[in-house]
C-alpha cells in the first residue's frame, strides 16, 4: 500500500522519515512518497492515484485547496477550514491532524490546559491553533496578523467556538502574558514582529522544526520561558496521520528516533 506527502515546497518535509520509520517497526510493505504539487495540480493527482493508495499528507499550498477533493469532512476539518489529510476509502475523507498535534505537543511539556493565547499568523495553521486552543480550555485569543480577510476567517471560528478573538497592533498586545504563544508563521517572521523578548513566562510553541532552534525560540528562552518544540506538532501530526492511513497504533517510540536523528543531521 502507498501513501505519500504533497506540497509545494515539499523537498524538506520530513514526512516520509516519519511514516517510513512507523512501517519499518510493524515489518509492513507499505511505501511512502513524496510529490511536489500546486494547488491546482492537486485534482488531477487524486485522480491518477489507484487503489493501492491508502492517502494523502498535505501541506502548504495544499490545506484549503483540499476542500476540492474531499467527498467527506470530518467536524475538526471542517470547522478549522484546513485538511491536512485525506483518507481513502469508499469516499475521500479529509482531516485534520495539526489540531491534535499542537494539543499532544503542549500536553508532552506540561501544559494540559490554559486561560489566553496570542497566535502569531492567520493562516490554515493558525486557525488550526484556535480549534487546539479550544480543546486546551483558553477563552481569549489574540492575533497578530496584518490580513484583513484571514482575520475575519479566524474570528468566525473563534465566535462559533465560544472563543473571545482580538486582533490588535502589536505595540497594544499582551502577547508576553498569555499562558500559551503559538507561531504559525514561516523561519524569523516572529522575531520580526516581536524584536524584543523579554520577562515572559508562557510557553511558546513554534511551528517551525528546521532550523531549530528558530530566533524567536532562543528569544523566548533567555527570556525565561518555556519552550514547545515545533518537530512535536510534527511528530505526534503524524502519528493521528498513521493510525488514520493503516489502521493501527502507531509506534510512536520508533518515529520520534527517526524523526531525531533526522533532526540531528
Amino acid at each position: 500500500m502507498k501513501a505519500a506527502v504533497l506540497g509545494q515546497p515539499i523537498s524538506h518535509s520530513l514526512s516520509p522519515i516519519l511514516h517510513s520509520a512507523g512501517y519499518r517497526a510493524q515489518e509492513l510493505s507499505h511505501t511512502y512518497g513524496r510529490f511536489e504539487v500546486d494547488a491546482a495540480g492537486l485534482k488531477q493527482f487524486v485522480a491518477s492515484l489507484d487503489s493501492q493508495w491508502m492517502g494523502l499528507s498535505l501541506t502548504m499550498p495544499l490545506k484549503v485547496a483540499a476542500f476540492g477533493v474531499a467527498d467527506v469532512l470530518t467536524p475538526l476539518a471542517e470547522i478549522s477550514g484546513s485538511i491536512n489529510t485525506l483518507v481513502f476509502g469508499e469516499q475521500i475523507v479529509g482531516y485534520n491532524t495539526d489540531i491534535y498535534g499542537i494539543v499532544q505537543a503542549c500536553a508532552e511539556v506540561g501544559l494540559a490546559s490554559a486561560q489566553s493565547c496570542t497566535i502569531i499568523g492567520s493562516g490554515a495553521t493558525a486557525r488550526s491553533a484556535i480549534v487546539a486552543a479550544k480543546e486546551l480550555g483558553i477563552t481569549h485569543i489574540e492575533l497578530l496578523a496584518r490580513n484583513s480577510e484571514a482575520i475575519r476567517q479566524c474570528d468566525a471560528i473563534a465566535t462559533e467556538l465560544g472563543i473571545t478573538l482580538i486582533a490588535p497592533a502589536i505595540a497594544e498586545s499582551q502577547w508576553h502574558t498569555s499562558d500559551l504563544v503559538i507561531n504559525t508563521t514561516p523561519a524569523n517572521v516572529a522575531a520580526e514582529l516581536l524584536p524584543e523578548v523579554a520577562a515572559v513566562s508562557g510557553l511558546l510553541l513554534d511551528v517551525v522544526y528546521h532550523p531549530w532552534p528558530t530566533s524567536i525560540a532562543s528569544r523566548w528562552q533567555l527570556a525565561g520561558g518555556a519552550i514547545c518544540p515545533g518537530y512535536l506538532m510534527l511528530l505526534h501530526q503524524a502519528v493521528a496521520q498513521y493510525e488514520l492511513f493503516t489502521g493501527i497504533d502507531a509506534p510512536v517510540t520508533e518515529m520520534r528516533a527517526a524523526l531525531m536523528e533526522a533532526l540531528a543531521e
